[in-house]
């Protein structure tokens, strides 16, 4: 059986540690059609095979065309599948990301969702609260956040999360209903969201990171690839290897167009580090 790292939860849902994040199924920028639609195909076919059994998507990647790929191929869903979306961009024709954080453009954004993915109802919806290269910024979300909880007693979602947020904003949140899991940039490379981690440990609720390896310096580089030689791996495999070491409450999602790349992001929960590299690892960032 392939090794997926475990198990954690999304509120009353138990996904594999090793999920698939399905934004590289679009064409380029995130925009358009797939590439190779037969491979992107083969990558959806062999997620399964393995195991994977939560699938990170959003309907604004594309727009539209991965969550009909995901439809097209795995409709009807199997059992235990676990189809995570998020709300709160939109995308322009030339393929800028804009904020879609109304009342109106969260419900809109929702439906489309639902429409092509085929559900009646989702299994986890993401708040995407930053926008394009800046990322998070600190500003109230309750507006927002209520209509999620709005969409979530009209059946049309069964558990809400958050993405692209500072701390501040998970804790207004929690004040107003439960949070399942949390979506921020973060990697052995990335370490702003440390206390973040260890609060979202804390309160059981999953952290999804995503960029894991989002650019490096020649010393951090150095540092990589002498510990993926030692293990025989990539700089990737051991970047996702690191998450994998740390808290259990980590989920990943590592994305892809190509069967030969997911294959050995799987392989990542394969890798042992050691004392040793786990603390060249950690160290990576001071």
């Amino acid at each position: 059986m392939t090794n997926l790292a475990g198990t954690y939860t999304l509120g009353t849902l138990t996904v594999n540690r090793i999920g698939f994040g399905a934004m590289q199924l679009a064409g380029p920028k995130v925009y358009g059609p797939p590439s190779d639609p037969a491979e992107a195909t083969r990558v959806l076919h062999t997620a399964m095979e393995a195991g994977i059994n939560h699938i990170d998507t959003s309907d604004f990647y594309g727009p539209h065309h991965t969550n009909h790929l995901i439809r097209e191929t795995l409709h009807p869903y199997r059992d235990g599948l676990v189809l995570v979306t998020k709300l709160g961009a939109r995308r322009t024709p030339n393929a800028a990301w804009l904020p879609a954080l109304s009342p109106a453009e969260l419900r809109s954004g929702l439906e489309d969702n639902l429409r092509h993915l085929k559900r009646d109802c989702m299994d986890v919806v993401n708040l995407r609260v930053g926008t394009g290269a800046a990322g998070p910024f600190a500003a109230s979300i309750a507006p927002q956040f209520e209509t999620m909880l709005e969409l979530q007693r009209e059946g049309k979602l069964k558990h809400i999360g958050l993405s692209n947020i500072v701390h501040s904003q998970l804790e207004e949140a929690l004040t107003m209903g439960e949070v399942v899991c949390v979506q921020n940039a973060y990697g052995v490379l990335n370490r702003a969201d440390d206390e973040l981690l260890e609060f979202c440990a804390n309160k059981n609720i999953a952290f999804v990171p995503f960029f894991p390896l989002n650019g490096f310096s020649p010393l951090q580089s150095k540092v990589l690839d002498e510990v993926a030689a030692k293990t025989g791996t990539t700089k990737h495999q051991v970047a996702l290897a690191w998450l994998l070491h740390g808290p259990e409450n980590i989920l990943l999602i590592p994305g892809t167009s190509k069967v030969a790349h997911l294959q050995q992001n799987i392989a990542a929960a394969d890798i042992k580090l050691t004392p040793d590299q786990l603390a060249r690892l950690d160290n990576l960032t001071t």
